[in-house]
C-alpha cells in the first residue's frame, strides 16, 4: 500500500496545483471521482490489463467513458497517467487529492462513533467543538456502535479522543491489571 501511495503522490499534488491555479478544485475532484469509479468497475478494469491494449488506447477508453463530464486539462492528466501505466492509481490520487484539498480549505471529516444517535443539536454543539479545537471547518459523520455502552469516540485524522465508557473501563482494567 505505501509503495501506491508513494507513486500516485506526485499525481495528486500535480493535480492539486493545476486545479488550484485553474481556480478548478470542485470541478477536478468531481472528475476525479468519476474517473476512479470507472477504474474500479471490475470489467473496465480487466479491459485496462489487456496486454494487447496500447497506452494510448486505455486513455481513450477512460476518456469516452467519461466524455462530456471532464475538461481538456483533465483529459491531459488521463493520457499521462496512461503513459506512464498509472492508470490503476487514480482511485488514490483521488484521495490524495481530496486531502490536499481539506487541508486546503481547511475543512475535515471527522469520524464519531456513539453508542446512542445524536441529535442535530448535539452534532452541531460537538461539530463546533471540534472546530475550535482543530482549528478546521469540521463535517462529522456519526455511526452508531452500542458497544461503547456511553459516550463518543472521535478519529479526526491520527487524532483519537475516546471519551466512552468502554474506553473508560478499558483504562481502568488496565491500570488494575498495572
Amino acid at each position: 500500500m505505501a509503495t501506491i501511495n508513494t507513486l500516485a503522490r506526485p499525481y495528486a499534488k500535480a493535480a492539486f496545483e493545476f486545479a488550484s491555479s485553474a481556480n478548478a478544485l470542485d470541478a477536478w475532484s468531481g472528475m476525479l471521482a468519476l474517473a476512479a469509479a470507472a477504474v474500479e468497475d471490475e470489467a473496465f478494469a480487466q479491459r485496462m490489463r489487456n496486454p494487447g491494449l496500447t497506452d494510448e488506447r486505455k486513455a481513450e477508453d477512460l476518456l469516452m467513458v467519461c466524455e462530456g463530464h471532464i475538461d481538456e486539462g483533465f483529459g491531459n492528466f488521463v493520457k499521462t497517467l496512461a503513459e506512464h501505466d498509472r492508470l490503476p492509481l487514480i482511485p488514490v490520487i483521488a484521495e490524495l487529492y481530496e486531502q490536499h484539498k481539506a487541508e486546503h480549505d481547511r475543512s475535515i471529516v471527522v469520524e464519531v462513533e456513539s453508542a446512542f444517535e445524536l441529535s442535530d443539536d448535539q452534532q452541531k454543539t460537538l461539530a463546533t467543538a471540534l472546530t475550535k479545537r482543530l482549528d478546521r471547518t469540521v463535517t462529522p459523520h456519526v455511526t452508531i456502535n452500542p458497544a461503547l455502552i456511553g459516550g463518543v469516540l472521535i478519529r479526526a485524522g491520527d487524532l483519537v479522543i475516546d471519551g466512552s465508557v468502554r474506553g473508560k473501563l478499558d483504562k481502568l482494567a488496565e491500570a488494575l491489571k498495572s
